[in-house]
């Protein structure tokens, strides 16, 4: 013990006098260990604390505190209730002291043995003795840390002072700026404000002191390392304001004049903090204030040019509707919603009735803003406005009129977001649902295609809201839709009544089936003769057969109406693949992709899942298998490459998404018909038996071709599913891959070798697999192989399919696509190769179809082999240099953007040199990576600016179009460059961009205008 004791003195001493900081973390370390106690620490600091020199008093404390700090939760009730009174007694002492009795202070709050009674001697202490506006700002934040340190562990006791803690706080607060201690004590007043401390006769010193600082005007200084932004202080003080419904009568003729204000910011704010208000205040606090509210609020909207500021007007007046709504009434009170209301409709009614005038548009958005506060709101704003715009539509002859009449009644009709009625309330446009049928079906009669276009949506909007309309009027609602997607030429007004097809379709599906789409399907196999009137020609006839095979898909939002229009679709490919009507390529092609997209719209429907598996795949597949084997004649649709790609999405969504189980039946039943011939599951079933979809034969690609819906099934497949046969299905893609001289056909089996190889498990069956693909490849590619493509193509898709997935083997195959740029034959597709293997893949090796994609992986690739590319180009022939350069700028352009900026200095020196390359296709790649850079991180090129100024200028006069326009737009962001560098350039720039101002395409021309104008401008004030 007397070895404690006297190395207790040595920290003391090298504390105090030798002002060792670091003998404080030796002395805490001592008391937790139970060397020594803290008070036999208070005792050996004898002499420290009872020092005559007020510095050598602070170094005493502050060691204690410092302690204290680290040791609080270890100590016992006996030694905080010692500690506390000394505390508090040396608050009376000299004032370089303060602060560090406070941070003893602050870590006895944080004792949990705290003694009742000592909270509330603290608090008196300090705010007797201390004056807080006086400290630091590191000694103000730590008084306000104590008192939110006792407001959490001690709050019964400190309610238990009464309004005497509000007035002390205030006090406490009175003049504070910084922005970090305002932080702290807002949060104090919000808990004063939450937790119903008594604030007695202090409510409105404790506005004053909070409201000061509104509306917040701080901006933080450039990399501010606290991190404190405005918004986190404009919400914290908002959350004060609206604490407590006594602050109303303070706040709100505050919140009035500055509403009055010119600065937009303070506006914002107003309106904002009103509406959080409104919400917790109750009718009674708003009632006084409503005229001057409603006057301001309609100010803003009226007035403004900001739409954030509109936007906050609305909030505001939507939370003093809903809360004038929850008043309760009581024969002797005023209805103060109602007299609110009266306001409302007194100053925008009047606009309703002038709609070739501006303010048309906000009295419409400010009423009915207001009518989706609450379903009393509604109804009465419902039964003052409604009749009046059907009054004002009948008694209005012009179109413009109309529409604009129109379009402001849709927004009274649509239910805004949020909005919500009572179960059992009556839906206020009841009353009115004849007139407003009537009124939209005879706009949709009319000439013009702009009301048109406004009576659907309002009729959409009458047909989403139950009880509006009636089945007779649904019935109706679905003949002028279908009249107006097959008779009306406007774009516009043709792709509204899709779309409000699709919306009323899945709520009324029966009308829909029995008078719209028959009426599609009659179009559909209508045959354009003989030019006469009332008949479109062949040319209109082709257009909306289009039109017609769309909109089955748009209505197809509702299961009982998929099992209508799928059969239609696959009868119109039925009927052109058995050539009984004159299908056009085109409209072939049309029909695949509204099956697809009707796919997509089935994907949460298990009813329309199974009908895609049992019905719909083996169909398309059956349609295409027989029009492969068809012999000659006229040629089949069908074996088009643009039809069998159209129906490659159809069997990766329903294999990918609908019903998973029956995908794996599905995929089961594929594979038998490509492996075996099996035919059986398939419709109308008349197939010669032998025939083998996976083996190359003369003439032979039209069954050949079809592995694409083979790809599409397999490797769309959830990586749950497990595929049959993989090995012989494997060794079968393999072959056909690399012998088939069909390039449709050998590229998609590689696609759909690769697409299994990158869902396979890990394992020795898998290194097998490559194993014997790669020997396979490296075979050939020799130079004397037949099937050099083909190898090709089969090396580039395996090294994507395992570059995604992290593949060890993915290095190997990259560095064979390296050493095949300086390849004659080989060397310009392995450039372009590096996009395919960096870009997404619409149709296999994509997160839709379930692939292993890792995370970063174009990162890592870039970093594995930019310096390869980089090596490779400084040895590579200067005939082949091209292939590198290609190589690499597809890369770049496939990487984010932040990663981009961090590479670019760089490699900057290799992508000037990649300008000047004659292939156009590396001009442009590299011109595409480098104009982003430039719009971000300009800067980074001023050392390069003279020879990047001469290459671009040689690149407008490109005979690629598409190169000449990005080099201009580069041109046009090197003026972002400080004014120092570029300015002794300009008279160059401007007399070489007169040149282009007479190119011969008009968007070489424009782009040429706007670079100039930049460059003119370049020194000016």
């Amino acid at each position: 013990m007397v070895g404690d004791g006297a190395l207790l003195l040595g920290l003391v001493e090298e504390f105090v006098t030798g002002l060792q900081d670091s003998k404080a973390t030796d002395t805490a370390t001592g008391v937790k260990k139970g060397q020594f106690a803290v008070l036999e620490l208070v005792e050996a600091l004898g002499s420290s604390l009872t020092s005559s020199e007020p510095r050598t008093r602070g170094r005493g404390i502050q060691l204690l505190s410092q302690v204290l700090q680290q040791c609080c939760t270890s100590l016992s009730e006996k030694e905080v209730q010692v500690l506390t009174a000394f505390y508090e007694n040396r608050l009376k002492d000299h004032y370089v002291i303060t602060p560090h009795v406070l941070q003893g202070l602050k870590a006895l709050t944080l004792c949990p043995v705290l003694p009742t009674g000592l909270a509330i001697s603290i608090l008196k202490s300090l705010f007797q003795d201390v004056h807080v506006q006086s400290l630091m700002q590191t000694d103000r934040s730590c008084v306000y840390n104590i008192l939110i340190n006792l407001m959490e562990s001690r709050e019964e006791e400190l309610k238990g002072l009464g309004a005497d803690f509000v007035f002390g706080f205030v006090q406490a607060i009175d003049g504070e700026k910084d922005p970090r201690n305002l932080l702290l004590a807002f949060q104090i007043a919000q808990n004063i404000l939450y937790r119903n401390y008594e604030l007695g006769s202090f409510t409105e010193e404790l506005f004053e002191v909070t409201s000061c600082y509104f509306p917040i005007d701080f901006n933080p200084p450039p990399n501010d390392p606290h991190g404190i932004s405005r918004e986190e202080l404009i919400l914290s003080l908002r959350a004060v304001l609206s604490g407590t419904p006594r602050f109303a009568e303070f706040l709100l003729p505050l919140l009035i004049e500055k509403l009055d204000s010119d600065v937009q910011s303070s506006k914002l704010d107003s309106l904002q903090t009103l509406a959080a208000c409104a919400a917790g205040y109750g009718h009674k606090e708003l009632k006084e204030f409503l005229p001057s509210l409603w006057s301001s609020v309609r100010r803003e909207v009226f007035q403004t040019a900001s739409e954030k500021v509109e936007s906050a007007g609305l909030s505001a007046l939507r939370s003093i509707t809903a809360c004038l709504s929850c008043s309760v009434l009581d024969s002797d009170s005023e209805d103060s919603l109602n007299t609110f209301l009266d306001l409302v409709l007194k100053d925008c009614q009047h606009h309703l009735c002038e709609p070739d005038l501006k303010l048309v548009w906000p009295s419409t958005k400010l009423l009915q803003t207001a009518a989706s506060a609450s379903y009393r709101a509604s109804y009465k704003i419902t039964a003052a406005v409604v009749p009046l715009l059907l009054e004002q539509y009948n008694n209005h002859t012009q179109n413009a009129q109309r529409r604009t009449l129109v379009e402001v009644l849709q927004g009274f009709i649509q239910p805004p977001r949020g909005s919500h009625t009572e179960e059992g309330d009556e839906n206020p446009l009841t009353g009115y649902r004849q007139p407003l049928c009537a009124l939209v079906f005879s706009a949709l009669t009319e000439s013009s295609p702009t009301l048109q276009t406004a009576a659907v949506r309002t009729l959409t909007a009458l047909g989403t809201q139950p009880g509006l309309l009636s089945g007779e009027d649904i019935d109706l609602a679905a003949d002028h839709l279908t009249r107006l997607v097959l008779r009306e030429e406007e774009p516009q007004t043709c792709s509204a009544a899709m779309e409000a097809a699709g919306s009323l379709a899945r709520l009324h599906p029966t009308a829909f089936a029995s008078r719209m789409v028959p009426a599609l399907k009659q179009e559909i196999f209508s045959e354009a003769m003989e030019e006469c009137e009332g008949r479109p020609t062949a040319q209109s006839q082709q257009a909306l057969r289009q039109r017609s095979l769309k909109t089955l898909s748009t209505v197809s939002t509702h299961p009982s109406l998929v099992q209508e229009t799928v059969p239609i679709l696959l009868q119109a490919l039925s009927v052109s693949h058995k050539g009984s009507a004159s299908f056009e390529l085109e409209e072939v092609v049309s029909a695949c992709r509204s099956l697809q997209q009707i796919a997509e719209l089935a994907k949460d429907s298990e009813e329309s899942g199974r009908y895609f598996h049992q019905t719909v795949i083996p169909r398309l597949l059956g349609l295409a298998v027989q029009a492969s084997l068809q012999g000659g004649g006229a040629p089949n649709p069908l074996t088009e490459e643009r039809v069998l790609s159209a129906m490659v999405p159809i069997f990766s969504t329903a294999c990918g998404y609908l019903h998973t189980q029956l995908a794996a039946h599905t995929a089961s039943l594929v594979l038998s018909l490509f492996l075996d011939g099996d035919t059986s599951f398939l419709p109308e079933n008349n197939i010669p038996q032998q025939f083998q979809l996976l083996k190359e034969r003369s003439n032979g690609w039209p069954e050949t071709q079809l592995v694409c819906l083979l790809m599409a099934c397999v490797c769309s497949l959830p990586k749950s599913v497990e595929v049959p046969n993989t090995d012989r299905l494997l060794s079968e893609l393999e072959e056909l891959s690399c012998s088939c001289v069909h390039p449709f056909t050998h590229t998609s089996a590689a696609k759909c070798f690769a697409g299994l190889v990158n869902k396979h498990p890990a394992g020795e069956q898998l290194d097998s697999i490559l194993k014997r693909s790669v020997k396979r490849i490296e075979s050939g590619l020799s130079s004397d192989s037949p099937n050099r493509i083909q190898v090709f193509t089969l090396l580039l898709w395996v090294s994507k399919a395992l570059l995604l997935r992290y593949h060890p083997l993915s290095t190997t195959l990259t560095d064979k696509l390296l050493s095949l740029l300086v390849d004659r034959e080989l060397g310009s597709l392995a450039a372009d190769g590096f996009a395919l293997l960096m870009n997404d893949s619409t149709d296999v090796l994509n997160r839709a179809c379930h692939a292993d994609v890792r995370m970063m992986y174009r990162q890592r690739f870039f970093t594995e082999t930019a310096p390869k590319l980089v090596l490779g180009f400084n040895c590579a022939p200067e005939e082949r240099k091209s292939s590198y350069l290609k190589a690499l700028s597809h890369i770049l352009n496939s990487l984010p953007r932040q990663v981009q900026i961090t590479v670019l200095p760089s490699l900057l020196p290799l992508l000037l040199e990649a300008l000047c390359c004659p292939d156009h296709g590396v001009q442009l790649s590299t011109i595409s990576c480098l104009h982003p850079l430039l719009l971000d991180t300009p800067q980074v090129m001023t050392s390069h600016l003279g020879t990047l100024l001469s290459r671009l200028l040689g690149l407008t006069a490109s005979p690629a179009m598409k190169v000449r326009v990005i080099s201009l737009q580069c041109l046009k962001a090197l003026t972002r460059l400080p004014e120092h560098v570029v300015l002794p350039s300009r008279p160059r720039m401007l007399r070489a961009l007169a040149v282009p101002l007479g190119d011969k395409k008009r968007l070489v021309r424009r782009e040429a205008v706007l670079a100039r104008g930049e460059w003119f401008l370049l020194g000016s004030p």
